[in-house]
């Protein structure tokens, strides 16, 4: 194995005579030297002390130990096996040649000598035998130094050493021990196990069967749990690699060791609760194993749905639901992280479980007096909270609780009983015996009508859209809410709704506390609210009705739509609100029904320009690229370990669109913009295709009345007339509207539109008519073309003919002229017998003549058939002539004035 010729062409950039690093170089050598060919023992030991020491300290002796030491290293590690010194020191040499110097600034050049050597070393898979043989060697140091060695290879070239491994017997089963191991080495056989199963189910499965879990559970405990050290998160690191999409290993997992083990990890120790930030990393670690069986494996597993639902089973049954309580809600000391990843955790258990759902419903939390139900001490926190973070996480344990969930709904909806203003007290802090979760909720939606910050009205009402999402029967109850005023003075309650509505106008013109995002935060509260209104009007005509029972809210969204200052979201939002009060309007008032909202949006913005709104908002990140929460957390690993920032709160930067309005703007409520933007579209041009009801001609009201007078019954039919006409101005009004609108949708830009239309309009115009044009030329050719065929097919059978009738004249005439010689013959061989010449003569004359007058009746008539097929030929535009050349050429037809001639003769 020549392994210095592999780097030849590398190295020799570094160590050339005109670079000063030759020297090292040449002192590599002259070690490597001592180090293979000395004769006294301890010289070559202080020989490989020296290389080690220099390889360590140097790039350039780093590229030249690659470039010629490797023979000698390995060659100790094979034949000197009994010299425990000179291994230790030979491995010690590798691991420093594989270890990239930091504190030392590289040459400007693209090679990475650990980097390097490291491909070199693992290119041989015997290279990878002899060192996992060397972890059965007695020597503490020997087996230390062969697991950072191979700790390094794996970092630097991974699917390389990973399908060496699986190739060498046993190769996974000694690494495996080294679990058991002292203290140094397990943890050091931790993190190459770490790092080795990452991504390689193969080297998973194996690991699993090699008891891995057993031995990483009893790590945990001996460590101490989520008190212990780095070596607890190594432990968990490990073990959510073997549980990542893997559902093979999580039934394994669940049927063997079972999950109280892990459960217990989540269980706080002592009165102090300190969370110190490996505590706080290992807590994180362990949430995260459970994140992973509550998925319950990969996608493309067929057997994934009945794992997690099993696994969600179990866990609840194993009390899991009470620690992730412990940890969210009555631990306030506990991290932002930590309380945010169980939440999510929470959610992610009771979504689409019933069980589990109605398992939380009962949960109690708090102590003698001040106990409360779980629900309102998660709806507590969001009212609460000073980290977006948080609220985004509990909110989302209120969606999983509300999809699908009709009865869970109604139960949260019937406690919708707003209390008296002058009686109610702060119910974030006090009352919280008597304080109703819907009482509460409301009191959150109201607020921000005291201390002008409606942070906690747009999270209320982020609550309420979960609980009414889908329930006909909650909308309509939240319907029938009034809330008094702040001020009795200022007159009668107010419905839910037109209070909701006038926060949200508030909202507009609200400056937050924080001015560097007060754009922003006035963004995030409306977008919150407008989902609420959003969701709450979907499939409910009387929402529909409330909405619009107060003219200026129509007025107000109108003006929100065509707001230039409004985000593009909150106009699409906004125009999405406006296309439900069409979509569910069942009012048959005029002024409020669904043709005077269409009008209404013709009038003020445009039916283009409101569709475009709508269009705008589908193309932004937030609604094409929708993530679940629960599926945004990176796992926590030693290499990406979380900064203090991140453990002490998550992200403040929150309120910016995308990390919070991401999570609370789901796939579900998209996919109910998208659907709803399909029935907008529909339900208007159905309102523009067709008149209004009230335009039907009635026959019975154009029947005179029993007993009306002429006089009243034509006033009544002139009414109606006129009530007819009208309507159909609106109508014709409304078409006008809409065909300009239209058009105007053909061109990019208004101030260009008019005239690029006009000039389309002709040019389709004229490509139509040419169109048509040529399709017509076509067909007359083709006719043309058919008829020609049919003259040229009949010129030929003329001409043929004309041929037959020439050859028979011919025939005619040459036996005429042979019946002359036989008569003449005849004479001479008579001699003197007197003969009537002149009688035979007269007699084949008139034989000849009557022949000849059949033939000439019958050229007569075919060449009458000749001119008529002439002259249409002509008309065709065929050359005759040309058509009738060589005819006749061979023969020619003898003339009277010749026949005649002969006779006399």
């Amino acid at each position: 194995m020549d392994l210095a010729s592999r780097y030849k062409g590398v190295v020799g950039q570094f160590f050339s005579n005109d670079n000063p690093s030759s020297n090292e170089d040449g002192y590599i050598q002259r070690v490597l030297d001592r180090v293979s060919n000395g004769t006294l023992p301890e010289d070559r030991r202080t020989a490989i002390t020296e290389l080690m020491s220099v390889v360590a300290e140097s790039h350039a002796a780093q590229l030249a130990f690659g470039a010629s030491g490797f023979p000698v290293i390995l060659g100790i590690l094979k034949e000197e096996r009994d010299d425990v010194e000179m291994v230790r020191g030979a491995l010690e040499t590798l691991v420093s040649a594989l270890t990239p110097i930091d504190h030392v600034k590289a040459q400007k050049t693209e090679v990475h000598p650990a980097l390097m050597n490291s491909d070199l070393l693992s290119r041989e898979a015997e290279n990878i035998t002899l060192l996992l043989s060397l972890l059965e060697e007695e020597d503490f140091y020997v087996r230390y130094h062969t697991l950072q060695i191979l700790t390094a290879l794996l970092m630097n070239s991974p699917n390389r050493l990973q399908e060496a491994i699986l190739t060498i017997p046993r190769g996974i089963t000694l690494l495996m021990d080294m679990l058991m191991d002292r203290e140094v080495i397990r943890n050091e056989a931790l993190l190459l196990l770490s790092h080795l199963t990452r991504e390689a189910e193969e080297i998973q499965k194996i690991i699993v069967f090699e008891g891995a879990f057993e031995k990483l559970f009893s790590i945990i405990r001996e460590e101490g749990g989520s008190d212990g050290g780095v070596v607890v998160q190594d432990c968990l690191e490990l073990l959510n690699n073997l549980l990542r999409n893997n559902s093979s290993n999580q039934i394994l997992l669940r049927e063997t060791t079972g999950f109280d083990p892990i459960v217990s990890i989540l269980k706080l120790r002592g009165i102090t609760y300190k969370f110190t930030q490996q505590k706080t990393v290992n807590l994180l670690s362990a949430l995260e194993t459970f994140r992973l069986l509550i998925m319950g494996g990969s996608d493309t597993d067929p057997g994934k749905d009945a794992n997690k639902l099993t696994n969600r089973t179990v866990l609840v049954q194993k009390k899991l639901l009470d620690h992730l309580l412990m940890l969210g809600v009555e631990s306030q000391w506990a991290p932002v992280a930590v309380r945010c990843m169980a939440f999510r955790c929470t959610g992610d258990l009771i979504y689409g479980h019933p069980k589990n759902r109605d398992v939380l419903a009962s949960k109690v939390l708090g102590e003698d007096r001040q106990i409360e139900p779980a629900l309102n001490s998660i709806l507590r926190i969001i009212l609460r909270t000073s980290s977006l973070q948080e609220f985004v996480a509990a909110d989302y344990v209120f969606k999983t609780f509300c999809e699908k969930n009709p009865d869970g709904q109604t139960m949260l909806a019937s406690t919708l009983i707003p209390q008296p203003h002058s009686a109610a007290r702060d119910p974030l802090e006090d009352d919280v015996n008597n304080m109703s979760f819907g009482s509460m909720l409301l009191h959150g939606i109201c607020s921000g009508e005291t201390d002008g910050d409606l942070e906690t009205c747009c999270r209320a009402a982020s609550v309420l859209s979960h609980v009414l999402k889908d329930n006909i029967q909650c909308k309509e109850k939240a319907l029938k809410i009034a809330l008094e005023s702040s001020m009795p003075s200022f007159g009668a309650p107010e419905p839910l709704m037109h209070r909701t509505v006038r926060y949200l106008a508030v909202a507009s013109s609200m400056k937050t506390k924080d001015v560097k995002s007060s754009a922003t935060g006035k963004s995030y509260i409306q977008q919150i609210i407008l989902k609420l209104l959003v969701t709450w009007t979907a499939d409910c005509p009387a929402a529909v009705q409330c909405f619009l029972d107060s003219r200026p809210h129509l007025t107000y969204l109108l003006e929100l739509v065509s707001d230039p200052a409004a985000t593009v979201c909150i106009r699409g939002l906004a125009a999405i609100l406006l296309g439900e009060t069409v979509v569910y309007n069942k009012l048959k008032e005029n002024g409020k029904d669904a043709f005077a909202v269409v009008d209404a949006i013709s009038q003020k913005t445009g039916l283009t320009s409101y569709f475009s709104k709508i269009d705008e908002m589908q193309k932004i990140s937030l609604f094409s690229s929708s993530e679940k929460p629960s599926q945004s957390h990176k796992p926590s690993t030693r290499s990406a370990a979380f900064s203090t920032d991140e453990i002490e709160d998550g992200d403040e930067a929150g309120v910016t669109d995308h990390p919070m309005l991401s999570s609370l703007f789901d796939d579900s409520f998209v996919g109910l913009v998208k659907s709803l933007e399909g029935n907008i579209r529909e339900r208007i041009v159905d309102l523009y295709g067709r008149p209004k009801s009230e335009v039907a001609l009635v026959p019975a009201e154009l029947e005179q009345k029993s007993g009306e007078n002429e006089k009243d019954y034509i006033y009544r039919m002139k009414a109606f007339i006129e009530k007819q006409c009208s309507e159909m101005q609106n109508l014709l009004a409304r078409n006008a509207t809409l065909a300009e609108e239209l058009a105007r949708a053909g061109g990019s830009q208004a101030s260009q539109g008019s005239e690029q239309r006009a000039s389309t309009v002709m040019e389709k115009v004229q490509m139509e008519t040419l169109r048509r044009d040529l399709q017509e030329t076509t067909q007359r050719l083709e006719t043309m073309k058919v008829e020609k065929s049919k003259a040229e097919s009949e010129a030929t059978k003329y001409k043929n003919m004309a041929e037959k009738f020439e050859s028979d004249l011919k025939s005619l005439s040459d036996a005429y002229n042979s019946l002359e010689e036989a008569n003449y013959r005849l004479e001479k061989v008579k001699g003197g017998e007197p003969v009537d010449v002149e009688a035979i003569k007269e007699e084949a004359r008139e034989e000849s003549e009557a022949e000849l007058n059949d033939l000439l009746v019958c050229l007569g008539q075919e060449q009458s058939k000749v001119e008529k097929l002439t002259a249409r030929l002509m008309e065709l535009g065929e050359d005759v002539d040309k058509l009738l050349e060589g005819v006749g050429d061979e023969a020619e037809i003898p003339s009277d004035d010749k026949e005649e001639e002969e006779e006399e003769d």
